[in-house]
């Protein structure tokens, strides 16, 4: 058996101001800082051997803390834009409650949660899938294969698709599961790639900035 770490990055500035944030390359808040320390101590007994990250800042800082956390700073990491969160296209950067206002809350609801319908100019959950599957089996699955322990820091939505893809979950079902931020999902793996999700590492909600 191989293990598989995933991990939401910690709360981001624009998760705090309610915006749509897609590929916009926004931080992570101080409560986002604590988040990540705790997905590190969550982390810290656990043998990891390469870990994978996008290309944006708020899942490379998170991955930065949890390495500084766990002693692992000398870890190889991949960096790849095909595990950018979702794009929201022309909603990026606008809040959520405003925007529905403007468009309608049952608008935004389709855009949200529609497996295949893309706001405008962005993506679908589908298409973010079409774009993380391939990467994963491509370049992440052969180091699983390798016997070699992954993580995976990224964002809600592209990891949304690779744990449809794990649990065989259909579009229905993917679209009800929520994805906490800064907290380790552990799926063990065997030889042909069957996925079993594991319980919750331990993990302790940090005391909400104010």
């Amino acid at each position: 058996m191989t293990k598989l770490f995933l991990v939401r990055h910690g709360q981001s500035q624009w998760n705090l101001e309610n915006r749509f944030t897609g590929w916009q390359d926004v931080d992570i808040t101080e409560l986002g800082e604590q988040e990540a320390k705790q997905a590190g101590i969550a982390l810290k007994d656990e043998t990891v051997d390469v870990a994978f990250t996008s290309k944006l800042i708020r899942a490379q800082h998170t991955l930065k803390i949890i390495l500084n956390e766990t002693g692992k700073t000398d870890m190889p990491v991949i960096i790849d834009g095909a595990l950018n969160e979702r794009s929201y296209g022309m909603l990026e950067g606008l809040n959520k409650a405003e925007t529905a206002e403007k468009y309608g809350a049952e608008q935004i609801h389709i855009w949200r949660r529609s497996f295949d319908i893309a706001p405008p100019g962005g993506e679908s959950l589908k298409d973010t899938y079409d774009r993380v599957i391939p990467y994963f089996e491509n370049f992440v699955q052969p180091q699983l294969q390798q016997h070699k322990n992954v993580l995976i820091v990224a964002h809600g939505n592209s990891l949304r698709a690779l744990i449809m893809y794990l649990e065989h979950l259909s579009p229905e079902e993917i679209l009800q599961r929520e994805i906490a931020t800064g907290e380790p999902l552990t799926y063990a793996l065997d030889d042909q790639m069957n996925a079993v999700k594991l319980g919750k590492s331990l993990y302790i909600q940090p005391k909400t900035v104010v």
